[in-house]
């Protein structure tokens, strides 16, 4: 398999400077995006919530121990493979997060609930659809719903 190669279209700025695994919905975070992408931001205001697609930089995944673990290493959690949960140490350290749209600015979005830390490099924003990203009567195991007790 050959190299992908993708560019930054801008960075998150907040003030969280170290990894957590919780209370990410009091988050506000600004997506400054590149000077030349200002305009690519045009009527997003009209939408309450964007996907916002980032690198997790400082995230460094080992086969041993995150191809399977129990999420964020709880024993009462099940042995799941790392295709199975949302960890930040993957593979491709790509997040993927539905956020509130607090306001637009030029250049610059305004969100809150963005589980990424400052400075970290956004890939591409998307306004979230319902028609899209939210399907009718999802499944997810029952563990999940502890595992997410205070994430948000």
């Amino acid at each position: 398999m050959s190299a992908i190669s993708l560019q930054p279209i801008g960075v998150v700025h907040n003030e969280v400077k170290e990894p957590r695994d919780e209370d990410w919905g009091a988050i506000v975070s600004e997506i400054r995006l590149d000077p030349a992408l200002a305009d690519g931001l045009l009527e997003l205001q009209h939408f309450s919530h964007a996907v916002v697609v980032f690198l997790m930089h400082e995230a460094r995944f080992d086969a041993a121990g995150h191809l399977t673990r129990h999420p964020r290493d709880r024993e009462d959690l099940p042995l799941v493979g790392i295709f199975a949960q949302r960890a930040r140490h993957r593979p491709n350290a790509i997040g993927i997060t539905t956020v509130r749209i607090e306001r637009v600015e030029r250049g610059t979005l305004i969100v809150r609930g963005l589980d990424a830390i400052d400075g970290t490099p956004v890939l591409d924003v998307k306004p979230h659809v319902p028609a899209f990203d939210a399907p009718a009567k999802p499944r997810v195991p029952e563990w999940m719903d502890r595992l997410m007790a205070g994430y948000f």
